[in-house]
């Protein structure tokens, strides 16, 4: 059947007008796929691996043995990148578009790695630091050159690694960062890296912490082959295991001693407890300084010539502080560098501060100061002892700092407390005398002028007194106290 040649025309330019519709189409789509595959492309462009911490093993520490190698990692963290490390610097050694040079930078240095394990602590302390404050984040990852079997080895790599870092830092320095926002902190040797850094430039660092520093190879070396203070601005250091793998000397502006410095509570005390046993109390300064981080304990230490003397309270003021009231272990510890700074002035004077904890994370600990004033020779020797009772019935016992003292002539006594558990809404004081010498007498009275009982731990807290107190020798007397009034505070 022939067609008329009119309808011939019209199919003509039906089936072409089809046609074109769908070339048009085609050429969407492949415009569409086009466009989609330039995203993945650019995208997985973009998305490059996370540096990792690097992984070693006790081969690398036999290897070492014959084969000594020394690397140093930069891995830079901040809110932008809180769980992918990057590079510090690129490949044509520009900057990280991530890391910003006007904010502050904490350097995280480990120590010493015998079988190449990574520091369990790691990554807590990164998020932990990134939640404190909006900041950039290095971690210095020497473990090559950090394990291996000759500890000597790892001791002479300490001052090669401030060397490779200073090359960095002075790029950075190019860059428009400034020491001044540097906090380096430094575990066990990466202390005393930090410090061999702080030399390099002649103590400009704005802070250098010092967790546990290493003992052996550096105790009682003069201060140009260890940290010292003249490190950095602001040198804080905490001592958790001076009597084995830390050091026992003082370092920093100010140096803490949790419990003494050595056997923290919570830590096995046989060998058979296996590694824990060597390494717990040398960590401890670690998992002190992230607890300050997380929580909100005031790690408040108390300035002393000796662990002795603060056990005894000879310790219990903290005049010298002015209204910052005692030093705090920890992050914290930044809100006293100018009282120290003034304290030094024209004397290397070392402040050495003295704390207990208890024995489990976060370790908080809530001290109070009793402070009762007798008239003269009322009681001619003596002791207190206390206990609270809060708005809900609780009543706890202390921990007091305090001997029997003698009272003859003496106007007052500071008795130094710690608690468990913070009282808040404290109730009521209940108070105990106990006469020390021999000649005990049941129906003698006593009198107090006053007490005044003062919350060390959180020193807004208005402090609580009670006057005009009559006590029997051994007799419980519960008081309740009242908030001071001015001229007794």
């Amino acid at each position: 059947m022939i067609l008329p040649k009119r309808n011939l025309n019209e199919l003509r330019n039906f089936l072409f007008g089809e046609l074109s519709a769908v070339f048009a189409f085609l050429r969407f789509q492949m415009r569409v796929y086009i466009f989609l595959c330039l995203m993945c492309w650019v995208r997985s462009d973009n998305k490059r691996p996370c540096l990792e911490f690097s992984r070693l093993s006790v081969k690398d520490s036999f290897r070492d043995l014959f084969i000594p190698r020394i690397e140093t990692i930069l891995m830079m963290y901040t809110r932008n990148n809180l769980n992918c490390a990057e590079p510090l610097f690129e490949q044509n050694n520009s900057l990280n578009v991530n890391f910003n040079t006007q904010k502050k930078t904490v350097w995280l240095i480990h120590g010493y790695r015998p079988v190449g394990s990574i520091p369990l602590w790691l990554q807590n302390f990164i998020r932990i630091l990134l939640n404190e404050e909006d900041m950039n984040v290095i971690v210095v990852d020497w473990s090559r050159g950090a394990t291996t079997f000759i500890y000597n080895r790892a001791v002479k790599n300490t001052r090669k690694v401030a060397v490779s870092l200073s090359v960095h830092i002075k790029n950075l320095l190019k860059h428009g960062a400034s020491l001044d926002n540097f906090h380096f902190i430094g575990v066990s040797l990466g202390a005393h890296i930090s410090g061999f850094v702080g030399k390099i430039f002649h103590g400009q660092l704005g802070r250098i912490t010092g967790l546990d520093p290493a003992g052996p190879r550096f105790s009682r070396k003069p201060p140009y082959s260890k940290l010292d203070y003249t490190d950095a601005k602001f040198v804080d250091v905490i001592h958790s295991d001076s009597n084995g793998l830390g050091i026992q000397e003082p370092l920093g502006h100010i140096d803490f001693y949790p419990n003494g410095g050595n056997k923290q509570p919570g830590c096995p005390k046989s060998i058979f407890s296996g590694i824990q046993f060597i390494k717990c109390n040398h960590q401890r300064a670690v998992h002190l300084f992230m607890a300050s981080l997380e929580t909100n304990c005031n790690f408040i230490s108390f300035p002393c010539r000796s662990y002795k003397d603060y056990k005894t309270s000879l310790c219990v003021d903290c005049d010298c502080f002015k209204e910052k009231s005692c030093p705090r272990l920890g992050y914290q510890a930044k809100l006293f560098k100018d009282v120290l700074k003034e304290r030094m002035e024209g004397r290397p004077l070392r402040t050495t501060v003295f704390l207990d904890t208890s024995g489990t994370y976060p370790f908080c600990t809530y001290y109070f100061v009793l402070s009762i004033i007798v008239p003269d020779k009322t009681m001619m020797d003596g002791s207190f002892s206390f206990k609270l009772l809060n708005q809900l019935g609780m009543i706890e016992e202390p921990r007091l700092y305090e001997k029997n003292k003698p009272f003859y002539k003496l106007q007052e006594v500071k008795i130094l407390a710690q608690f468990y558990n913070d009282f808040v809404n404290i109730s009521s004081i209940g108070l105990t005398y106990f006469q020390s010498s021999n000649l005990q007498c049941s129906t003698c009275t006593y009198k107090i002028q006053s007490l005044m009982l003062k919350s060390l731990t959180y020193p807004e807290r208005p402090p609580l007194c009670r006057y005009n107190i009559v006590l029997k020798e051994r007799e419980e007397v519960f008081l309740n106290p009242n908030t001071c009034t001015p001229k007794n505070t």
